[in-house]
């Protein structure tokens, strides 16, 4: 798991600076097997079922099927979305307060490009439409994002096959891009993710942080 902000205090020609670590977003690595069905986008859910405190980044391989009342978009309502085995990334974002819809959904465009440089460095090529991966015709994710008062909340999800998706949508998964991927290598894979994802968010903050403004 990533740590969260410290106050690290350094005496330099006697004089005590004080700053902040940016490696603010805590990650965590599931055990596989944990099914996604629509409640890991309520806010806090890290909170309550994992005890993580603050901006998070959780990522675990489980199957999906969303119950009804747990749709966030509209266009969804009435849609079946499942699959049998699926890699997840769940994140939560307390930085902005209120929280705010549109850098949610910035976040989230940003977090699929990321996914999508991360497959072409292992030799798969996908298309980016919107906040979707495409192989092919073949849709490769699943996203949402979404906010409550206090949280911003992003829901990204690859297949890893095209088993138990919905009949009515051409699918793909990264084990049939990839016959050679192991269970290992996608787990690698998600951890190099969140890593790359909190570390762009730190420097982001960084470079915030250094900026002449007017």
């Amino acid at each position: 798991m990533g740590i969260g902000p410290q106050i690290i205090s350094t005496l330099e020609n006697n004089r005590i600076h004080l700053r902040i670590d940016l490696i603010f977003m805590k990650q965590k690595t599931l055990k596989t097997g944990l099914l996604y069905d629509g409640s890991q986008i309520q806010p806090m859910w890290a909170f309550q079922e994992l005890g993580i405190k603050g901006s998070s980044i959780v990522t675990w391989i489980g199957p999906m099927n969303i119950h009804s009342q747990e749709l966030i978009d509209y266009e969804d309502v009435g849609l079946e979305i499942t699959s049998s085995e699926m890699v997840h990334f769940i994140i939560e974002h307390f930085d902005v307060q209120p929280a705010d819809i549109r850098m949610c959904y910035h976040r989230q465009r940003l977090l699929v490009m990321m996914v999508k440089d991360s497959l072409e460095e292992i030799g798969i090529k996908a298309r980016r439409e919107g906040d979707d991966l495409y192989v092919g015709q073949g849709k490769l994710s699943v996203s949402i994002a979404t906010c409550s008062v206090s949280s911003m909340k992003i829901h990204f999800a690859l297949n890893l096959t095209s088993q138990g998706t919905p009949d009515d949508v051409e699918t793909v998964g990264l084990k049939e891009c990839s016959p050679a991927l192991t269970s290992k290598d996608v787990r690698e894979l998600s951890e190099n993710i969140s890593n790359k994802y909190a570390r762009e968010i730190a420097d982001i903050e960084e470079d915030i942080s250094k900026t002449r403004v007017f």
